[in-house]
């Protein structure tokens, strides 16, 4: 099989515009795809803004910017999008009957050859190749938010992923300069299994009084040389995400370290559900 050359990004929120702006910037043809005309618009506009501000930080030119925003075109048409695709990202919401509707979607109108991948943190990326004719071409893609920033690329090989399936993505992410990480498939993987246990600790922490959520975040920034503290973290990636992910660990693996904490639930029964809602266990200006 051929390198990739040009990418799909299945889905405009805040992953999958980030993932999009990586791959433009990487010298990809990238279309974003999304079925809500208002969520593809304020994806595109994240991204150029997004663009804008790490040029500095990237030291490109302003011409640099302009071509790269010129890579990247959208559509609210599925079959359209993917039609000429070497590889296509899925970046939805974790719901595994979601990703298995929209598999078998992509797989019938992407070509044959195309790489099929999931940006799912926790699902089974076996489950959701089920729903292709060929699963031998479904990968899970991993990125960490936000995408621009965070240089973790987790690639998950489902027991039906093939050697050249691997070597694509794997090439993908290289050229995307990430740092890549191989785990097998398997309940929330490598990372979220490590990141879930982390945040829902400090949660547990913060519940029952023992620290602020500050000091709880500045304990593992400055004690543990963590980038983030695990409650800022979760606003960044969502309560409503996090409590997904808990949920279904919990579920699937068992054990009270993956039981959701009170305050968790609560607070994404309020609405309160971290930065893209303006308040989680931090307030965020918009």
């Amino acid at each position: 099989m051929s390198d990739v050359h040009n990418i799909a990004v299945i889905g405009a929120g805040t992953m999958g515009a980030g993932i999009a702006q990586v791959a433009a910037l990487s010298f990809f043809d990238v279309v974003l795809f999304d079925s809500d005309t208002a969520a593809l618009d304020k994806g595109k506009a994240r991204i150029i803004e997004g663009m804008q501000k790490g040029a500095v930080k990237l030291q490109m030119s302003g011409a640099d910017v302009a071509i790269a925003q010129a890579r990247l075109t959208t559509n609210d048409k599925l079959a359209d999008a993917v039609k000429d695709r070497d590889l296509v990202i899925e970046a939805v919401p974790e719901d595994l009957a979601l990703k298995r509707r929209l598999f078998t979607e992509i797989a019938k109108a992407a070509p044959e050859t195309s790489v099929l991948a999931t940006n799912t943190s926790s699902l089974s990326v076996a489950a959701i190749a089920e729903a292709v004719a060929d699963p031998s071409r479904v990968i899970g893609m991993h990125f960490f938010n936000p995408p621009f920033i965070m240089k973790l690329l987790e690639i998950v090989r489902a027991p039906q992923t093939s050697d050249a399936t691997y070597e694509r993505a794997r090439k993908v992410g290289e050229r995307m300069g990430r740092e890549m990480i191989v785990v097998r498939d398997s309940p929330g993987f490598a990372t979220s299994r490590l990141g879930v246990v982390l945040a829902l600790e400090a949660m547990r922490i913060l519940e029952a009084g023992v620290a602020s959520a500050e000091d709880i975040d500045k304990a593992m920034e400055h004690g543990y040389k963590h980038q983030m503290g695990p409650l800022r973290t979760t606003d960044l990636v969502g309560l409503d995400v996090r409590l997904a992910i808990a949920q279904h660990l919990h579920t699937t693996l068992g054990g009270d370290q993956y039981r959701p904490p009170q305050i968790l639930e609560r607070l994404v029964k309020e609405g309160k559900l971290g930065k893209k809602s303006g308040q989680g266990f931090f307030r965020w200006e918009k």
